[in-house]
């Protein structure tokens, strides 16, 4: 394990429910989870309440090997009503007010900051200004080779175009769906590009080092100086689809930071994220052929 060199994921730690039960959740929590798969030191920054749920959080974080700073906070700790349809596609019903709205720049999530190699950080989170205030906080405290991941994750109507425009200056990779691509072209006011043309605008307009494009069934994409990196999605028999984009990002980014090039990386994560999406829940455990890759 490299020392001095820690990945947070940044934002909402919340817990799914699903049709089969409760499961520990949240994309910046997903994303340490897979990238600790991969020999990282983990954390998970967010906030929890003072209640039940609160304790079962640390214990199912700690219990998935994931090393967390949560300040206790007077909000009850998060919960998301998740629906499945036929195809296990998941959509999500998030309470407000929680505990990881409120989530405080403390000198111990400030440490942390300053010993960061990789960050990953959402649009959810920033729905309110105190967590929003604590993303930027920490973003600003990071060392300047730290890669700053936003994983844009647009959900329900919990974003404005301010909130996107301000990460996308903060951050050095976008991984952005498909649909999310759409909307944000729409917000941006160029829908009439293609696919290619929106990410290389993206791109161009914000400085980044890499976009990460996720299609679904239809394949994915990362740009980066120039190139273009494509990977079709393997045919698998989905469970559900909760997670699998937050194991794409942290199997990515721990990839590159272990020397990957991108088209190895690139195909490391669909495998991963496949995988995902043959379990149940955001945090299964990885078979070791997926490590060697």
């Amino acid at each position: 394990m490299e020392t001095n060199s820690i990945i947070v994921g940044l934002g909402e730690a919340l817990w799914d429910c699903l049709p089969e039960g409760r499961k520990i959740g949240g994309a910046p929590a997903n994303f340490a989870f897979h990238a600790s798969q991969f020999g990282y030191e983990a954390w998970v920054v967010s906030a929890i309440g003072n209640d039940a749920l609160a304790d079962e959080t640390i214990a199912a974080l700690e219990r998935n090997g994931l090393n967390i700073e949560m300040p206790r906070v007077d909000f009850p700790t998060g919960m998301v009503d998740v629906a499945l349809d036929e195809e296990g596609v998941a959509t999500y019903d998030i309470k407000a007010g929680s505990a990881w709205d409120n989530i405080p720049f403390t000198p111990q999530i400030q440490a942390l900051a300053e010993r960061c190699r990789a960050v990953c950080f959402g649009s959810l989170s920033q729905r309110s200004e105190v967590s929003r205030q604590t993303v930027y906080r920490f973003l600003d405290a990071v060392p300047e080779d730290c890669l700053r991941v936003f994983d844009i994750n647009l959900r329900q109507n919990f974003y404005t175009k301010n909130v996107i425009c301000e990460s996308l200056r903060r951050c050095d990779i976008l991984k952005i769906n498909d649909e999310e691509l759409v909307e944000i072209a729409r917000m941006f006011g160029y829908p009439g590009l293609d696919l290619e043309n929106k990410c290389w605008l993206i791109i161009g307009k914000y400085n980044l080092k890499m976009l990460i494009l996720t299609c679904g069934a239809n394949g994915s994409y990362v740009f980066s100086e120039g190139k273009m990196s494509y990977v079709e999605t393997p045919k698998v028999a989905v469970a559900d689809t909760v997670g699998a984009g937050d194991s794409f990002t942290g199997s990515f980014i721990a990839s590159i930071l272990k020397g990957l090039s991108i088209p190895e990386a690139h195909h490391r994560a669909v495998e991963v994220s496949a995988y995902v999406c043959t379990q149940n829940g955001a945090m299964p455990a990885l078979p070791e052929r997926l490590k060697m890759l």
